[in-house]
């Protein structure tokens, strides 16, 4: 009789075994906490359907949004980290779960063509290169419906996505709240297109 391993209950060995092989992808010694999630999630319900959420790690926004009632299978979830994407096929099997990298997003093709109302982003912005963050958010934009909204937080002072990127995606950011309680401290942002003049 051979025993099968335990199921991973919490994510967080998958998540501090990812940061170690990845410190700068991962940039977070420990996941999110559940302040953070409730902050970066609550303007979302089941009528934002379908929703993309850019690395995931092990799921406490997933978690989030499915509470919020965001039905499983409208959810698409990009995350890079291979042992990520493993724990996330097994807990949402209904979910769309795409192993890449979030720079390729734009030319994704999701949900069958339907626009997305929101877009939840737990990659670590103030590490990448301005060329980087410009290609994720465009990517973000391309898939967002008409007053679709990003969503993502940092542990800066500031908004990290900078305003050169927002200008020239003729976007606009409003912090909307912090997570004080999580470790470290988190401010979130709303990140949507600019009214026409």
């Amino acid at each position: 009789m051979s025993l099968s391993p335990p199921v991973e209950r919490s994510g967080n060995a998958t998540f501090f075994r990812e940061w170690l092989s990845n410190p700068l992808r991962v940039a977070s010694v420990a996941p999110s906490g559940r302040a953070l999630a409730e902050m970066m999630t609550r303007d979302i319900d089941a009528s934002s359907a379908p929703v993309i959420e850019l690395g995931p790690g092990t799921g406490i926004f997933t978690d989030a949004l499915l509470a919020h009632g965001v039905p499983e299978d409208r959810l698409a979830l990009i995350e890079k980290g291979t042992s990520f994407a493993v724990l996330l096929r097994r807990r949402h099997p209904l979910a769309t779960v795409l192993e890449m990298d979030a720079t390729r997003l734009g030319r994704a093709i999701l949900f069958g063509g339907d626009k997305a109302g929101a877009v939840i982003s737990g990659l670590p912005v103030l590490a990448m290169p301005p060329r980087v963050v410009m290609q994720i958010v465009h990517g973000c934009f391309v898939h967002l419906r008409e007053g679709g909204a990003m969503y993502q937080f940092t542990y800066g002072p500031s908004c990290p996505v900078k305003r050169q990127i927002l200008d020239r995606l003729n976007l606009q950011a409003k912090r909307v709240g912090g997570a004080f309680i999580n470790l470290p401290p988190a401010s979130v942002y709303r990140i949507t297109r600019r009214a026409p003049i």
